[in-house]
């Protein structure tokens, strides 16, 4: 069978981009909302409480603590949601994939013979919610490839995976 490629044919192209099977687990949705939250209570609060000692200024610091509220609310309640309906990855014995982003979707591929180090990542948050992240660096100049929102086992095994392909996988030659 020959690809759309100039010099794709049989057994050429066995990593190419395809979408990832795997989704996130279903508590990064919660993850994300809680990382929104945070990310938006934090200047609210600043603004507001710049408002209150501001003098007539505060009128302005609060309208914008205001309005930042909500828009970080709205932000909170629509973009995880769509975020996890976005995110994919796959590990197969050839490589890994991944898809991210929202607007800007990014897919990347790193084949086995071109990963460096694997690392598994659990900051507070994602302790709180039983995840974590695995960070896949490549000998590569776009750099790592970082799976967030996995269930801590999976994240765990996945990195064990990884770890024992990657030392059965001869390096690039190139």
């Amino acid at each position: 069978m020959t690809g759309d490629l100039p010099g794709e044919g049989p057994g050429e192209g066995a990593v190419r981009l395809r979408p990832p099977r795997n989704t996130l687990n279903a508590r990064a949705v919660w993850w994300w909302r809680a990382r929104c939250l945070l990310t938006t209570a934090v200047p609210v609060a600043v603004l507001a409480a710049l408002g209150a000692f501001a003098g007539p200024a505060g009128t302005w610091l609060r309208y914008a603590a205001g309005v930042l509220a909500v828009l970080g609310l709205a932000g909170t309640a629509f973009l995880p949601s769509w975020w996890y309906r976005v995110h994919r990855w796959e590990i197969t014995d050839e490589a890994v994939y991944l898809r991210t982003g929202a607007l800007w979707q990014e897919w990347r591929i790193a084949p086995m013979s071109r990963i460096q180090t694997v690392d598994t990542v659990r900051g507070p948050l994602e302790q709180l919610f039983r995840l974590a992240s695995v960070t896949v660096t490549t000998a590569s100049a776009k750099g790592a490839l970082r799976i967030e929102g996995l269930d801590h086992e999976v994240a765990a095994r996945l990195a064990e995976r990884l770890t024992r392909i990657t030392q059965a996988t001869p390096g690039d030659a190139t």
